[in-house]
């Protein structure tokens, strides 16, 4: 069902990654580092990367910066998508987009599922797109932004990932804005 098509060459993205926490640093930031290992070592650019205090408005600002930038084309965020007070990114994320991904937190539950069992059930990953930028809100831990590069965006940010691929609709995510 899923399989690399190698006759297709290989299509870059250019990534950031935005860690929501109000305690992490940049010397302690694991699940930050795991995105940009991860991104970098599929052969992608790593764009851009911060760090950002769970706040909503300051987590939207973050993500409208980049949807504006030429230079971005996905932001991943992690941390912040659990069910406690400070938890906002959802939320701020929601407040950006232009159309959601729905399917995105359902496939990333069902991976989770298999790997912690019913705390899956925990996760409100999300994803969606503003501004021809695809956004997606991945869980802090380093696991978790493990298996959502692994098992999801490594294979859907892949050109010549078949039947089809995140990178393959990039030019038609604002066509809406093209037509008179």
């Amino acid at each position: 069902m899923n399989r690399i098509d190698e006759s297709l060459e290989f299509v870059p993205v250019r990534f950031a990654v935005l860690t929501v926490s109000d305690t992490r640093t940049e010397g302690d930031d694991r699940s930050g580092d795991t995105l940009a290992e991860r991104i970098t070592g599929a052969g992608h650019v790593l764009a851009a990367r911060a760090i950002c205090r769970d706040e909503r408005d300051r987590i939207a600002e973050h993500l409208r910066v980049w949807c504006a930038d030429p230079g971005i084309d996905a932001v991943l965020t992690t941390g912040g998508t659990g069910l406690t007070g400070r938890d906002v990114t959802v939320e701020a994320h929601r407040d950006v987009y232009e159309k959601e991904i729905e399917a995105f937190g359902t496939v990333f539950t069902m991976v989770s599922l298999g790997k912690i069992g019913t705390s899956a059930i925990q996760s409100r990953a999300c994803a969606g797109v503003a501004q021809g930028t695809y956004l997606f809100a991945l869980p802090g831990s380093p696991g978790a932004c493990r298996d959502a590069w692994d098992e999801i965006l490594r294979l859907q940010f892949d050109y010549r990932h078949r039947p089809c691929n995140f990178v393959e609709i990039f030019p038609r995510l604002e066509e809406h804005r093209r037509r008179k």
